[in-house]
């Protein structure tokens, strides 16, 4: 905000009370307003109505707007090439080179951009575990972005820890300020700019949360694994008896959703490593997916939209009863709800478990060809791992309309990884192995025919899938060999019609079925080809057959 008329705003006086004895003019950023370091979520939402930036809602959470961006611009994402960092990069399509020069000329013109302006601070860590955690500062032009980094992150407990932070990496969040394609040579005057040499990213143009937070999983996708770290886009559960459960997948596949089940402890929603002592919480939010969502079928994330310190992106709200509706989807399908791990009951404080006994990879299958539940074999878990087949749904990302598109995200998270494939892929298959996980491949799309003609697998059938899986039902009903992708599909489980387990049967025309089956079959093959030569044989050799 450019406060032109200094005018007192509700936390000014509260501004520097828990302010880092390393201040932003160590990190190049001088003549500022006022800098609002580390204000707790009730000072943040006073500041976020003061400033008009969002409207308290219903039984408290803040509703606000994202603007033009309503997803992620994944296509304009970069990533520094330097000397100490380019020769573990994998270059192409979602780490795209920007030279040091022109990465150092943008931030120029953002330290002058700045100079005047009021700023908000949040000093956190990302990472549970203390042996693996980064200290990170989190720098932003609007108040409510300084809530949803308190939100999703981890913070210091007391003013000494405050006093003494330096952070190791630095979101600057500014939206209001452009890139120039003719100076930075940018694609769109929107960029978020990583340099793991100057520890800092530079988000312009674009007021979705999402790209905070991805930003800071991109650098623990960079630095964990060259500490023989994995890091994981999944989310993270444990039954009563200790067992952690790992749920890998894109967004909308259902990672959210049915980690958040109330018979077993959330460890985390969407980012996770696996070091030598077992699974831990980057990350100390949620950052759910809100549309359409049902009280029944997700309580506990429903319950969380209600609640004073949530962030509702792009929800729809009557101005007059302030009255949410998480069915309308005007704005866009991807609304968003951003609140602490504590408002879900029973999550985990420490937010670390064991190594997982049970590994679920998601997809969503729009061609309604997939069984909804298989077991893996640790090559063919690395297989689908590295295809990441699902179809993105509902806007996640920038140019996506309603139709779900087929794609293959490698690592389920292909926007996020900075090394190449075939390093995580290692990393997975070394711990698999030396503790045993068993693997399995859930399909929360649909069934009876493609998205269009079938309808989406009942969450309640997925749910009893998933549950039978990790209290280990499945492990000794009979199970028949998909002829096609050569996993092992469970003839009965309890819950479930038989039916279900046997998608062909579903279809109008059984021919009609194999056809389409054996054409996805041949996407993954195709697919897996780009990877193919750094892969082991037992794993190419754990694909289709055509």
């Amino acid at each position: 905000m450019n406060n032109l008329l200094n005018i007192k705003t509700p936390a000014q006086d509260q501004a520097r009370e828990l302010k880092s004895d390393f201040g932003l003019l160590h990190q190049g950023l001088a003549n500022l307003n006022t800098v609002y370091w580390n204000l707790p979520t009730e000072a943040l939402v006073e500041e976020i109505i003061f400033r008009r930036e969002g409207m308290i809602t219903h039984q408290g959470p803040v509703v606000v707007n994202t603007g033009k961006h309503t997803a992620r611009a994944a296509a304009d994402k970069v990533i520094v090439r330097e000397p100490n960092s380019e020769e573990h990069v994998w270059w192409g399509e979602y780490n795209r080179p920007m030279s040091a020069e022109k990465f150092s000329e943008l931030f120029a013109r953002l330290q002058g951009y700045l100079q005047g302006r009021d700023l908000f601070v949040q000093d956190c860590y990302v990472g549970a575990d203390p042996n693996y955690r980064l200290p990170i500062r989190i720098v932003t032009e609007l108040a409510w972005h300084s809530l949803f980094a308190r939100n999703m992150f981890i913070t210091p407990t007391n003013r000494e820890e405050y006093r003494q932070h330096v952070p190791d990496f630095t979101v600057i969040c500014a939206p209001s300020f452009q890139a120039s394609e003719t100076i930075d040579g940018t694609r769109t005057p929107t960029v978020i700019a990583l340099s793991f040499e100057q520890r800092m990213c530079i988000i312009a143009n674009s007021a979705y949360a999402g790209e905070i937070k991805k930003a800071i999983f991109t650098v623990m996708n960079y630095l964990l694994p060259l500490e023989g770290v994995m890091t994981m886009h999944c989310s993270a559960n444990e039954g009563p008896d200790g067992d952690t459960a790992l749920f890998f997948g894109l967004s909308g596949t259902g990672k959210t959703t049915l980690s958040a089940d109330p018979s077993r402890g959330l460890i985390g929603d969407d980012e996770h490593g696996w070091s030598d002592d077992g699974i831990f919480n980057f990350e100390n939010g949620c950052y759910a997916k809100v549309i359409a969502l049902s009280p029944t079928a997700e309580p506990q994330i429903y319950a969380a939209t209600r609640r004073f310190g949530t962030i509702l992106e792009n929800v729809v709200a009557d101005p007059l009863t302030r009255h949410i509706d998480l069915n309308d989807d005007r704005l866009t399908e991807n609304t968003r709800a951003s609140y602490p791990l504590t408002f879900i009951e029973n999550a985990v404080p420490s937010k670390m478990g064991g190594h997982p006994r049970n590994i679920v990879l998601l997809t969503c299958d729009a061609q309604g060809v997939m069984p909804p539940i298989a077991r893996l074999t640790p090559d063919q878990a690395l297989y689908h791992f590295i295809s990441g087949y699902t179809s993105k749904v509902g806007g996640t990302e920038i140019g996506l309309g309603e139709e779900p598109q087929i794609t293959f995200s490698t690592c389920f998270g292909a926007p996020f990884m900075v090394h190449h494939p075939a390093v995580y892929a290692d990393l997975l298959k070394r711990k698999i192995l030396r503790y045993g996980s068993q693997c399995w491949l859930l399909n929360t799309g649909w069934t009876g025919g493609p998205y269009g003609v079938g309808k989406r697998i009942s969450i309640r059938h997925t749910r009893a899938l998933l549950n039978a899986a990790l209290a280990g039902q499945l492990n000794d009903v009979e199970y028949r060999e998909d002829p096609v992708f050569g996993f092992q599909v469970p003839v009965h489980c309890p819950g479930v019609p038989d039916d279900i387990l046997q998608p062909s049967s579903a279809w109008p025309r059984e021919e009609d079925y194999w056809k389409r089956y054996r054409q996805l079959a041949s996407r993954f093959a195709d697919n897996f080809r780009k990877f193919a030569a750094q892969c082991p044989p037992e794993v190419r050799e754990a694909g289709p057959r055509l």
